[in-house]
């Protein structure tokens, strides 16, 4: 309860941004006016262990080449009397910042001598990552119908948007060590990349850094809850594991609501 209040709070952007960033009246949506750079954006307060900070493509812009990038940093957004114009390399050269460029083909990390840990199924209700458990439902990005190309119809098998695409959900938390000490991991669309950078000092705040980069032009905060998942959200979970394309939906004996919530969402 306590972790579900204080990601109700935090699901805000910082006041101090790039140049190029607007940001809506509640602070949750971040577009870049324009130009390419100067687009950091930064978390309202400092993460908790495990607390994800999650945002959702909401508009792309064409011409560009690049994409959203993300990660954490130990600078208090307040301190900095210039907002760098990139992420990368400009505040990862200030030191105590993890920031990855999120690529079309993005995987998760491994480290050498390390095997991969087993993926979860895409229709499980909550994403494990070490001891920190968040339902899978709100992280993950869907399409809707017509909306997008062919390709789409072969993701609705998973429910799972190309990491770049607009409506894609894409999270940075860090996880707490024995050694005391914090693992980086980014979640894109409900499936965790990794550790994508080790030995954080958890003992330092540390705030969630998005770039609204290039391609990318408007993000949204997409708040979290870490209650239980609704038995509307456990019945789709359901039914998606066993339908073989989108279409089908339309022919299952459901409500209408329960189909729309289904196909679209």
């Amino acid at each position: 309860a306590a972790m579900a209040a204080r990601c109700r709070l935090a699901a805000r952007f910082h006041h101090t941004h790039g140049a190029n960033i607007r940001l809506d009246a509640s602070r949750t949506q971040a577009t870049r006016v324009e130009s390419f750079a100067n687009g950091l954006c930064f978390s309202q307060e400092p993460l908790a262990p495990g607390q994800i900070f999650l945002v959702e493509i909401e508009e792309k812009e064409l011409g560009w080449c690049g994409h959203l990038r993300l990660g954490l940093t130990a600078h208090d957004p307040q301190s900095l009397e210039v907002v760098p114009e990139y992420s990368l390399p400009d505040l990862v050269n200030m030191g105590d910042t993890w920031v990855f460029a999120i690529t079309r083909n993005h995987n998760r990390v491994v480290v050498e001598g390390e095997e991969a840990r087993a993926r979860g199924r895409p229709w499980e209700p909550f994403l494990l990552i070490e001891r920190v458990r968040i339902p899978r439902d709100t992280l993950v990005g869907r399409s809707r119908p017509g909306r997008y190309s062919h390709i789409l119809d072969d993701l609705f098998k998973t429910n799972v948007l190309p990491a770049t695409a607009r409506r894609s959900r894409i999270g940075v938390l860090y996880a707490l060590q024995p050694d005391g000490t914090a693992d980086m991991h980014i979640v894109i669309n409900g499936e965790d990349m990794g550790p994508s950078a080790r030995g954080l000092p958890a003992t330092r705040p540390l705030y969630a850094v998005i770039d609204v980069f290039a391609s990318t032009k408007s993000v949204r905060v997409i708040p979290v809850d870490y209650g239980f998942p609704s038995l509307q959200t456990l019945c789709r979970l359901v039914i998606q594991k066993h339908i073989v394309h989108r279409l089908a939906i339309d022919g299952l004996d459901l409500p209408p609501l329960l189909k729309s919530f289904c196909q679209h969402e």
